[in-house]
């Protein structure tokens, strides 16, 4: 399934339907009186987060999405069938914003949340409604109210525990299979990873153990904010994890300048993603041997004073520490 995480879409709620303008003829009934129904609300848009999806593909193909109308009053004080409401299920974590693409109008977060974002028109009185002592014989209706419409466009952010950033080919890929179930694509070329991936990290028995779900982005470089490489639109998915892991390939000779673009790409994207815990790791030290690893540590505590831990994805080295690092900073959902 190929993985959507914007949309634009029109959605309508249902148009009310008509009052009904109709008097009462029965034999032996010398009065009948008027007695035309009301007509059917209309059917509302709602949104509802589902947890069988992750992406928002179905929405790529088919834009317009309408509830259904309320249907008319009819003689004999029968009031029109209510229009059926448009339940549209998206992933959790979408946002709905504004056509503008900025405002955030509601942001589904939790499994199983419904909001009623369009309400549908409400059905017009019939003449049996204006029936009064003074007034016996109303042929007076109001059609039904029409029902909202509105352009809105879906950004899904993934809901994940901790992400990780790093520039193409830093073995991020290879961090996320090696901890999780996750079966991303690797290979030895840059910008392998083309959309973001998800995967459960489990430590510990089953009983006494802790898991977490970690997050793999495409890789930045250098301008991503301004939209070089992929540019930074996969950053969303990251905005709501607690840490971020941030991987530096060990086999680079810069390693200092690989660290200083990841951190200036996330201050330019803002969202706070430069605030969040962080923690580095050195990657692909099995490649390396004792000398330059500690001439590439030195290299990075001048431009940081955060502790760098020394991991190698494929050897699996150090990765569990780092593991029980994030788990120690992931603070309970509330």
């Amino acid at each position: 399934m190929k993985f959507l995480d914007q949309a634009k879409i029109y959605v309508k709620s249902g148009d009310g339907g008509r009052g009904c303008v109709s008097f009462h003829r029965e034999k032996y009934i010398e009065f009948g009186g008027p007695d035309g129904g009301n007509g059917g609300k209309g059917g509302d848009v709602i949104f509802e987060a589902a947890g069988n999806l992750n992406t928002l593909i179905d929405y790529r193909f088919q834009q317009h999405h309408a509830a259904a109308n309320g249907r008319g009053g009819a003689g004999r004080d029968r009031s029109g069938l209510h229009g059926n409401d448009l339940v549209l299920k998206v992933p959790v974590g979408t946002q709905i914003l504004g056509d503008d693409k900025e405002t955030v109008l509601y942001d589904l977060s939790t499994l199983g949340q419904r909001i009623v974002f369009l309400k549908g028109g409400d059905g017009g009185f019939g003449n049996a409604h204006y029936k009064s002592a003074t007034n016996q014989a109303p042929r007076h209706y109001t059609p039904g109210w029409p029902g909202e419409e509105r352009e809105v466009w879906l950004r899904l952010k993934l809901i994940a525990d901790a992400g990780l950033v790093g520039l193409p080919n830093a073995g991020k890929s290879t961090f996320l299979a090696a901890c999780t179930a996750a079966k991303p694509k690797i290979a030895d070329y840059p910008f392998t990873t083309l959309s973001p991936n998800l995967g459960v990290v489990k430590l510990g028995g089953k009983r006494d153990g802790t898991s977490f779900v970690l997050a793999d982005i495409p890789g930045l470089i250098e301008g991503a904010h301004d939209g070089c490489g992929l540019g930074d639109r996969f950053l969303g998915h990251v905005e709501r994890c607690r840490v971020l892991l941030h991987l530096i390939d060990g086999t680079d000779e810069n390693v200092t300048a690989n660290y200083q673009t990841i951190r200036d790409e996330l201050k330019a994207y803002g969202g706070g993603l430069s605030r969040k815990a962080e923690i580095i790791a050195l990657n692909k030290c099995d490649a390396l041997d004792e000398a330059e690893i500690k001439r590439k540590i030195k290299a990075l505590k001048t431009v940081t004073r955060k502790p760098i831990h020394v991991i190698s994805s494929v050897a699996h080295t150090g990765v569990t520490e780092v593991l029980h690092l994030i788990a120690g900073k992931i603070k309970p959902r509330e």
